[in-house]
């Protein structure tokens, strides 16, 4: 296979392993003696309710309301499926995520709530607390965005600002609870997927306080005020570990970073091409991620360690961009800019990075490709590359060169999914 073939291969390795229609079915419980609800938000929540759909009994009952990031439905028959903003969150998110509170304090012991949680499920579920104006709430999650806060840190600050996230969503019903999970973190913490709306939560109000103070976040004063409100305890708050409302929640992890990543260097193992996965929990800026794996594959391509080629750097996580220009682009366009640059033309090495759920930051690509003559070409065509990461638009970058990749919506979200060729 030619390099792009390769590439591009894994990556529909990676994406195939959490592919919902496969993952979710093996998972489903018996219909319960009462009625079904499925409930649910993510990128990947319209793909997870067709899988139910597609494997429950005709004769059984089924309902429910999932919530999917706009351009991510699927046509359903007995869930509905609901569009709603993100990576800020909307009018839409809040008027479904107080629709699926309703229908969870509505179910009976008898009954089951059927979770589907994924990635991007923090700002799609978004039911602020009647003190928190959803203008308000848009305002932090876009400041949160702006300061490269890590994902873990800004679903602390959420969690404190909802009124089903935190665990507050399986407090709030009386059914036996199974959550079906994709996970989009790293380390795999349900607490953090989605803003674990049927997971404990570990956080208080003082760490989100915390947090926003860390990254130089000036929240608007109903944010502060019950923030403050909370630690003063004047507010109760989010449900902990030990709470006596988890014992009849279920939680099943259905889909990883990892098991793409495997599922990659299988792939790879195939072609003839020695995998070595670097871990599916990197994180940090995305600029500076890269010239570390700029070294590494250095040290392959020149000296042969620590394998020789041909070889396949394998690695998932989620890096952050702190936003310092005007530019256009997203986290794994980024970084290979910065890998390009950092590699300066290193022959046979190649790269791509993509967001697994199909978009890249908020441009219309899953990632990129990094050819070895990238920078050159780029100069030819008069751009100025590292005026351009310094401008965070990297998306113009590898346009230009027609080197972008375009997935649209996969309907699915394990994170990034990064690998370096050297042949």
């Amino acid at each position: 296979m030619e390099p792009r073939e390769l590439l591009l291969g894994s990556f529909q390795a990676a994406l195939a392993a959490a592919d919902p229609l496969r993952i979710v079915p093996p998972h489903l419980p018996q219909p319960p003696r009462g009625r079904t609800v499925v409930v649910g938000a993510g990128k990947a929540a319209a793909a997870m309710a067709v899988a139910v759909e597609s494997r429950w009994p005709a004769e059984a009952p089924l309902e429910g309301v999932v919530i999917t990031r706009y351009g991510h439905g699927l046509p359903t028959k007995r869930i509905r499926v609901v569009e709603a903003g993100h990576p800020v969150p909307d009018e839409q998110g809040e008027a479904a995520a107080r629709e699926i509170l309703a229908l969870a304090r509505g179910l009976a012991p008898d009954d089951l709530l059927l979770a589907l949680v994924s990635g991007g499920g923090s700002s799609l579920l978004a039911l602020p607390v009647p003190e928190v104006p959803m203008a308000d709430l848009k305002a932090v999650t876009r400041s949160l965005l702006a300061s490269g806060a890590p994902i873990q840190d800004m679903n602390t600050v959420r969690k404190h600002l909802s009124a089903i996230q935190g665990g507050r969503l399986a407090a709030a019903t009386r059914a036996a609870v199974l959550a079906l999970v994709i996970s989009d973190v790293t380390g795999d913490d349900p607490t953090h997927i989605a803003s674990g709306p049927c997971t404990p939560d570990p956080t208080t109000f003082a760490d989100a306080a915390e947090i926003l103070r860390r990254h130089g976040v000036r929240a608007p004063s109903t944010v502060e005020s019950y923030l403050q409100r909370g630690m003063r305890g004047a507010v109760a708050e989010t449900p902990k570990p030990g709470d006596a409302a988890f014992a009849r929640v279920e939680g099943r992890l259905v889909a990883t970073a990892h098991a793409s990543l495997e599922a990659a260097a299988r792939f790879m193992r195939a072609q003839g091409v020695a995998p070595v996965l670097l871990g599916d929990s990197v994180t940090g800026e995305a600029a500076e991620v890269a010239k570390v794996y700029a070294a590494l594959a250095r040290e392959v391509r020149v000296h042969g360690q620590p394998a020789k080629p041909p070889v396949a750097l394998i690695s998932g996580g989620e890096t952050t961009v702190t936003l310092r220009g005007k530019g256009r682009g997203g986290r794994c366009s980024e970084f290979l800019l910065s890998l390009a640059i950092e590699l300066d033309g290193l022959a046979d090495t190649w790269a791509l990075a993509c967001d697994t759920d199909g978009i890249d930051g908020s441009e219309d690509n899953a990632g990129a490709i990094a050819t070895p003559d990238a920078l050159s070409r780029a100069r030819d065509a008069g751009m100025a590359p590292k005026a351009m990461l310094a401008d965070n638009d990297a998306y113009p970058f590898f346009s230009r060169l027609g080197d972008l990749v375009v997935t649209g919506p996969t309907r699915t979200n394990v994170n990034d999914y990064r690998v370096i060729l050297i042949r």
